[in-house]
């Protein structure tokens, strides 16, 4: 079987880096192609090491889809894949009108709580318009896709709702990891106290909430300090508001780190405030280290955690229950870490990469076949 999959870029995101984990764990039988259209080579070497074969079409940034459906068009006639799957908005919507006009089978994924009514909540004036306008095409172009598969049950049912997509049509297969390339937590309570967020820097990740829940932390218990890792446009507001909180040297932006889920044991608890998510490779990451998780009850977090069994969990956007949760962790370290514990034996049983991939590779093969 020959797979196609189509992609917007090689950004070191969270479904890039899990298309790249996964496609390393497809069998032998099985070749993959990785076709992405627009400027961003950041995970390129990553693929290129592991002997995936890429494509790159170069198409102007934006969106110029015109361009990039005449290029896919083409890719689809040189490499004559068996099946296509795409992943994010500019893919989906350029690959199913080439493989419409191909005649080639595409597989979407659900990636994003893309039109939950978090995510509507952020736009205002002119974004909302432009928020109406992509959700029409992605809905009028839905129904091209011979079956979608899901990062989680409740993205499942976001996008079926939003998208018109038959809930039959969608097959629910999480994201999975490598269990014995994370090392397992088990920092000694010390001082300060060090929480750790692993997240790109964009508004919809409840940075902000994680700041504000800093500040109010910060009137009872000063020894500690939260190192939020990742990039994005959203750094500069951040920042802002970091100085503003008088939290410099306490609340850090250091970057992107290559292998983040490496980082996890020089912290003692993992906080994820995320306000929508698809479902979160970092959060898996975190569970299989066994590190105590402090994260927002969004559905797609609830899917992996079960509050004060295996996680903290706050209401989504509340700065004030956040602050609770992780003096609470501060308080009860011991308590916090059999959580991990538990989090990490769960994680095991339902995220190895091995069964994730084989679980895609068959129901890749089945839409082939059928």
């Amino acid at each position: 079987m020959k797979v196609l999959i189509t992609i917007d870029t090689l950004t070191q995101g969270g479904t890039e880096q899990s298309i790249l984990e996964l496609v390393r764990h497809f069998s032998e039988n099985t070749k993959v192609v990785v076709c992405y259209f627009y400027p961003n080579h950041t995970l390129k070497e990553a693929f290129e090491q592991s002997g995936i074969q890429l494509l790159f079409l170069d198409i102007k940034p934006k969106y110029h889809f015109i361009d990039a459906i005449h290029a896919l068009r083409k890719v689809l006639r040189s490499e004559n894949p068996d099946i296509v799957v795409s992943s994010l908005y500019r893919a989906n919507i350029i690959s199913r009108i080439a493989c419409r006009l191909e005649k080639k089978p595409l597989v979407g994924t659900f990636v994003e709580d893309s039109y939950g009514s978090n995510r509507k909540a952020t736009f205002h004036g002119l974004g909302r318009l432009k928020f109406w306008f992509t959700w029409m095409i992605d809905r009028l172009t839905a129904g091209i896709p011979t079956i979608y598969i899901s990062n989680s049950k409740a993205l499942a049912l976001s996008n079926s709702r939003s998208l018109g997509v038959d809930d039959r049509k969608i097959h629910v297969i999480y994201r999975g990891r490598v269990i014995k390339n994370i090392p397992i937590s088990n920092l000694p309570k010390t001082t300060p106290f060090r929480f750790v967020c692993i997240s790109r820097l964009y508004e919809k990740k409840g940075l902000t909430d994680l700041i504000a829940a800093a500040a109010l932390l910060n009137q009872y218990e000063n020894e500690f300090c939260i190192d939020i890792i990742g990039e994005g446009p959203f750094r500069n507001k951040l920042e802002e508001q970091i100085k503003n909180c008088g939290l410099e040297g306490k609340v850090n932006l250091p970057g992107t780190v290559a292998t983040a889920s490496q980082t996890l044991i020089h912290y003692h608890a993992f906080v994820f405030p995320s306000w929508f998510e698809g479902f979160s490779g970092a959060l898996v990451e975190a569970m299989l280290s066994g590190i105590p998780i402090i994260c927002s009850d969004i559905p797609m977090n609830l899917e992996a955690v079960t509050p004060d069994t295996t996680s903290k969990v706050f209401p989504v956007k509340n700065a004030d229950q956040l602050a609770e949760k992780m003096l609470w962790v501060i308080n009860h370290y011991e308590e916090a870490q059999q959580m991990g514990a538990r989090a990490r034996a769960e994680a095991i049983t339902r995220f190895d990469i091995h069964n994730i991939a084989l679980q895609y590779e068959n129901t890749l093969r089945e839409v082939v076949v059928s």
